[in-house]
């Protein structure tokens, strides 16, 4: 599991926008290049500048299998044209056909439908210059988003299923639990803290969970306190997190933005003063957990 963008609406040098990619290897013990024997790579979210952050992970765009979004606000969506574009110029007559997008039903599937539109020209003139017939395009996996942890996406020995999450007004948005036979992968996408997450980490070795230090934001003035109404609070996750015993935490979607050593350490004082003691990672891009 590789944190691709570890950051928020606000432009970050070091940090972009929200992504979770998770890899499963083939398995050693399989001798051909069946579903149950091949690596799997899936990306959940798709914000700003994930393209080069899969480059960094010596991942292409025409090596993912799927993309899941955990819901439509912008931050989280922003590089999937890159992501769809990147991987039909990439394709060169590998015959890839459309990415598989899977996405809650909502106003996150209008978007995927026209997500090409503005860029009708430059597929034209890319696609009559290189001789190509084919076109980018997203293959979309709409599903209802269940209220309790549900299978969207299967292949072979790996499932991903999904659940509702709470980020009220935003509807709907749901997180995400990547099951492997290495170990098991929930990711939280922007939610408060909420019993439906704690639903989706239920087992898994790793729980990516959005994190916002809430006195800090307090302290704010009011105008800028809406983000309290969606988003979690480090007291409380570390408390959730105590409950499900997971063996590792990862914060991401951090605010406000760590900039210090102190900053970073705020982050992992409120999750063990809630009585957490199992791993707590602070993400950065890039940042790496590996199951198994």
């Amino acid at each position: 599991m590789t944190v691709t963008g570890s950051g928020t609406p606000i432009p970050s040098a070091t940090r972009a926008g929200p992504g979770v990619l998770v890899r499963h290897e083939a398995s050693r013990d399989s001798g051909s290049a069946t579903d149950a024997g091949a690596a799997t790579a899936l990306q959940i979210d798709v914000g700003r500048a994930t393209v080069p952050r899969l480059a960094a992970c010596d991942l292409w765009p025409t090596d993912l299998d799927a993309v899941f979004v955990t819901h439509h606000h912008s931050d989280h969506l922003t590089g999937l044209t890159d992501l769809v574009l990147t991987r039909w110029v990439m394709d060169r007559g590998r015959g890839l056909g459309p990415l598989p997008v899977v996405v809650p039903d909502g106003p996150a599937v209008a978007l995927a439908e026209h997500l090409l539109d503005p860029w009708a020209d430059d597929i034209e003139v890319r696609a009559r210059h290189a001789g190509r017939r084919d076109r980018p395009g997203v293959d979309l996996r709409v599903f209802e988003p269940p209220a309790t942890p549900s299978e969207v996406w299967r292949r072979g020995a790996v499932t991903v299923r999904a659940g509702v999450v709470h980020h009220e007004p935003v509807q709907p948005a749901v997180g995400y639990r990547v099951e492997t036979p290495d170990g098991v992968v929930a990711v939280s996408g922007d939610t408060v803290v909420c019993e439906e997450v704690a639903a989706l980490a239920a087992g898994a070795d790793v729980l990516v969970h959005e994190a916002l230090r809430f006195p800090l934001i307090e302290a704010l003035p009011p105008a800028r306190r809406f983000i309290l109404d969606y988003h979690a609070d480090t007291r409380l996750l570390g408390a959730q997190a105590r409950d499900l015993d997971v063996p590792t935490l990862v914060l991401t979607h951090l605010i406000p933005e760590p900039l210090s050593a102190a900053d970073r350490q705020g982050f992992v004082d409120d999750i063990r003063a809630a009585g957490y003691r199992g791993r707590v990672v602070v993400a950065d891009d890039l940042t790496s957990v590996t199951l198994g």
